[in-house]
């Protein structure tokens, strides 16, 4: 119990947060130990905790009458709506292996991931129906799919219980399959924090259920505290709801932080519905502004890191104002080593291996259980991770060296004028050069020209260049005017 999050969390409250290893035992322990309190909303219906693990345990007696087995997959295609919770929490305390299909696959990648996958059965929502057209596996509506209540499935803590898309360590579309163990020890990260939790949160599902921080953390994380988590159809409708909801905590990208900012500074704190106490954050770099923003407002946002590799939750950073640029420390029962520059990770957090791909799975898991995670990263004298970049995205200079863009880009994310940044490579005068990209904070320039703006950011430029080593100076500065393309997760996207 010497952890740095067992330090920082109420010891009252961690005695009654067990690490339980399978989700058929968490869904019976919830059932048990929250009861009656409330556990799923969407503003026109509401189900305890008993009552929704009894629409659970009806999900799956719909499942097994459907002839599925143990260790099939079942693939969920659906808005954050109670249903796609329900059925999930159904497939994997049943024994059957969950599958959260991304929205906005069209309906051609609907047809080949249930092929790649080996899905038996597509549980679909209303709005996406037309999509699963083609399918051949057994197709049924995430609606109304209940039969006789069945019990949970004995499983085994290393049982894969679900496979997340991911671009892995290299790239290339993936599946990650994460064991029982896995999910449940990012669930369990999922629940710590600087303060005390048990006493009746309110989350929003304002991420897809299909990306693990927003399942793991947002959702599973959410019900391991008792809280009570809203169904969210869309961000921006949700969003206008936060004043009826009134959350206490939100998991969010930082790109979704940068909208919150926005609202709170048009319409003010109380639009949040005057509860709101806590955003985690992560999925993509998060600038020291984010957090010195919120902390005006009153509200603590801990950034963290982790891959869909390791059930997503690895570290978390509960001192930001002592340690702005880093990720945090491990959370309890991991382990972690810098290879030649590279982050690997260990623990019950990792997952199998890619889905029916053992190559890829040989190049980032090695024979004694390390995760080469792809990022660069060092750990300071306190034990506080950085991460400085992704192996893939290093930029080869003429002489040879290695320089990561991440790196560069870090002392631009510390001035809060600087709302995103891209480093990469370019050319002046045919000579390869760094170049550097910049979105303003428009709210630093009131009633500035552009001429002025990009004064100010050619000189913030020069005085980086200043303490950077001749072959690392940026020569090519371009200040945007509209904002970067950017990826599912809200990152800013390199392959602009």
């Amino acid at each position: 119990m010497e952890n740095y999050f067992y330090k920082a969390h109420p010891a009252e409250e961690r005695e009654r947060i067990p690490y339980i290893p399978t989700v058929p035992q968490f869904v019976e322990w919830i059932g048990k130990t929250w009861s009656d309190r409330p556990a799923v909303n969407n503003l026109e219906e509401s189900y305890t905790y008993s009552e929704l693990c009894e629409r659970i345990a009806r999900r799956r007696g719909f499942m097994i009458t459907a002839g599925l087995k143990k260790g099939d997959k079942v693939a969920i295609m659906d808005v954050n709506s109670i249903d796609a919770v329900e059925l999930f929490l159904a497939a994997t305390s049943a024994g059957f292996v969950a599958i959260m299909l991304p929205t906005q696959l069209p309906a051609p990648a609907v047809v080949g991931s249930c092929l790649r996958f080996d899905v038996k059965a597509l549980f679909i929502g209303e709005a996406f129906k037309d999509r699963a057209v083609e399918v051949k596996s057994n197709v049924y509506s995430t609606k109304d799919t209940y039969g006789d209540a069945a019990p949970v499935a004995e499983v085994d803590k290393e049982d894969p219980a679900a496979i997340f898309f991911t671009g892995g360590t290299t790239g290339a579309p993936k599946g990650a399959v994460l064991p029982h163990r896995a999910l449940m020890r990012g669930a369990f990260n999922g629940t710590f924090c600087n303060r005390a939790v048990l006493n009746g949160e309110r989350f929003m599902g304002l991420l897809p259920l299909s990306h693990v921080f927003g399942l793991i953390k947002g959702t599973l994380g959410a019900l391991y505290i008792g809280a009570e988590w809203y169904a969210s159809n869309d961000v921006k409708e949700s969003i206008g709801k936060m004043p009826v909801i009134k959350p206490t905590m939100l998991v969010l990208v930082p790109g979704l932080c940068d909208v919150l900012v926005g609202v709170a500074k048009m319409y003010g704190t109380q639009f949040f519905g005057g509860a709101l106490k806590t955003i985690i954050t992560g999925a993509a770099n998060v600038p020291p502004r984010l957090s010195r923003e919120f902390e005006k407002l009153g509200i603590d946002m801990f950034p963290g890191y982790g891959m869909t590799e390791g059930a997503n939750l690895s570290t978390g950073n509960l001192d930001v104002k002592r340690k702005p640029t880093s990720v945090g420390k491990l959370f309890p029962e991991q382990e972690i080593k810098i290879v030649n520059g590279e982050v690997w990770m260990k623990g019950d957090h990792l997952f199998l291996g890619y889905y029916n791909d053992p190559k890829a799975t040989a190049e980032v898991l090695t024979e004694d259980g390390w995760l080469k995670t792809g990022d660069l990263g060092y750990i300071d004298d306190e034990g506080f991770i950085y991460i400085t970049g992704r192996i893939k995205n290093l930029i080869i200079l003429p002489n040879a060296e290695n320089v990561s863009p991440e790196e560069l880009e870090e002392p631009f994310y510390l001035n809060d004028a600087v709302r995103d940044c891209l480093v990469k490579e370019d050319k002046v005068n045919d000579t390869p050069c760094l170049a550097i990209e910049i979105l303003p904070n428009m709210e630093m320039f009131p009633n500035k020209s552009q001429e002025e703006i990009n004064a100010f950011f050619h000189k913030l430029v020069d005085e980086i260049n200043a303490k950077q080593p001749s072959t690392h100076r940026i020569a090519k500065v371009t200040v945007r005017t509209e904002d970067f393309k950017r990826t599912g997760a809200l990152k800013v996207a390199r392959n602009q």
